[in-house]
């Protein structure tokens, strides 16, 4: 049995997990009709996407990363809508409860959350204005 003191990223099996964690997330994104066609548009070089998805996942789950910020920055351009966004955290729910153990999917899924708010000032499932 794992040790509760174990870090989230510990948990998650270090960059190898997150990084197989990510990769059939975004293989589902990838298709998904209303984000999928935003993130095959921006994204040339999904090897080298996952790997900074993935450092970035490894620094919020508590371990090491080269990731170096930028996450705001980075999806201004894409010119998203609350509503982009908030599909994108159903997928990841999605994901995750069928990847993770029950503890760790809610742990992913409120760092995820955190996201949101500081993106779009979202809250868990409140409507959105047009």
């Amino acid at each position: 049995m794992m040790s509760e003191e174990q870090t989230l990223y510990a948990r998650l099996g270090g960059h190898e997990g997150i990084l197989k964690l990510i990769t059939g997330f975004y293989a589902d994104v990838r298709q998904d009709a209303v984000i999928g066609p935003i993130f095959n548009t921006h994204i040339p070089d999904w090897p080298a996407h996952l790997e900074k998805i993935a450092d970035f996942w490894a620094l919020q789950a508590g371990g090491p990363s080269r990731y170096r910020g930028g996450f705001g920055a980075a999806h201004l351009p894409l010119n998203l809508k609350p509503e982009h966004f908030e599909h994108w955290l159903r997928l990841w729910e999605f994901n995750n409860a069928r990847s993770l153990p029950p503890w760790e999917a809610e742990q992913m899924n409120q760092l995820a959350h955190a996201f949101a708010r500081r993106l779009f000032g979202l809250t868990q499932r409140q409507p959105f204005a047009s």
